[in-house]
């Protein structure tokens, strides 16, 4: 059960940094620092909107329209640490209640 516990602290660390590479990347192509047309930058910012867009599409469905502001990373953020928070607060099922 050990290994359990720490493949899924494992996935969501992956989705937690993937996220933030998502949105620091946005802001930087938003500011014209990074830009679309580099081959790499394209492939990359690409990837992620495939990776995250079936995240953020269940949860802007929900939320209501606030024009250019995306409130979907925010969301998934927080529902991301409140799973990561209820998966530590149950680690002793994980370890045999020797936690």
């Amino acid at each position: 059960m050990v290994t359990l516990f720490q493949a899924l602290v494992l996935i969501l660390n992956v989705i937690w940094f993937v996220m933030i590479a998502h949105i620091i990347m946005s802001w930087l192509i938003n500011f014209q620092v990074l830009n679309l047309r580099q081959p790499l930058v394209a492939q990359i910012w690409f990837g992620l909107n495939n990776l995250l867009e079936p995240i953020y599409g269940r949860i802007r469905r929900f939320l209501p329209d606030t024009g250019g502001l995306d409130l979907a990373p925010l969301v998934a953020f927080i529902i991301l640490i409140i799973i990561r928070q209820a998966l530590f607060n149950n680690a002793a099922f994980f370890y045999g209640n020797s936690f």
